[in-house]
């Protein structure tokens, strides 16, 4: 996969958590730097792990020297994985959870831990989807990283300043990245 496909698809698992911290950034009195690095940092580790640890697990699962077929079960199954993540966000748009709007002092950081932790079982099937289309895992951990750190920057401060509005868009945008993506590897790799 090149480069292009490969952020299309991590910034369509990484609207996600724009739209968690939109609605966090919501909340906050004023943004506290300090804290905000914490979170950035809490995130962007527990998704670099996540996604490691899928491409591992998709490496025990596949074996580069398969026969053709074989390889076409893993990209039907990575293309899957897209469809399914991407479903899963447009349910979340239509789902459209409220917030519990009160006010906090801060981000805080124990909040983040169970975002963190539900975003990366998707982020660990995107790691496994990726480890089937055998792409470069080093490029992938330094965008995950950066992106996460963008998304999360970005995500409290639209919410600080225009409150939750956008995360249903957030999720839209990221299911039509996924499924893009995922169209995209039936096309390329699937069909060949």
């Amino acid at each position: 996969m090149n480069w292009i496909e490969n952020l299309l698809i991590l910034v369509g698992i990484s609207l996600d958590i724009f739209a968690g911290m939109e609605c966090q950034g919501s909340l906050v009195a004023k943004i506290d730097k300090k804290h905000l690095t914490l979170v950035c940092g809490l995130i962007a580790i527990w998704q670099l792990a996540a996604l490691y640890i899928g491409n591992v697990l998709a490496g025990l699962l596949y074996i580069n020297d398969l026969a053709r077929n074989e390889r076409f079960i893993g990209t039907v199954i990575a293309a899957v994985i897209f469809f399914c993540l991407g479903v899963r966000l447009i349910v979340k748009a239509i789902k459209n959870e409220r917030v519990n709007e009160h006010r906090e002092e801060n981000l805080g950081f124990k909040r983040f831990w169970r975002m963190a932790a539900v975003t990366s079982i998707y982020t660990l099937l995107t790691g496994i989807a990726f480890g089937f289309l055998g792409t470069n895992l080093t490029v992938i951990l330094i965008m995950i990283v950066c992106l996460t750190i963008a998304v999360v920057i970005m995500g409290t401060y639209t919410g600080y300043h225009f409150g939750f509005e956008h995360k249903r868009k957030a999720y839209v945008g990221g299911a039509i990245l996924l499924w893009i993506a995922g169209f995209d590897v039936v096309f390329r790799y699937a069909m060949m």
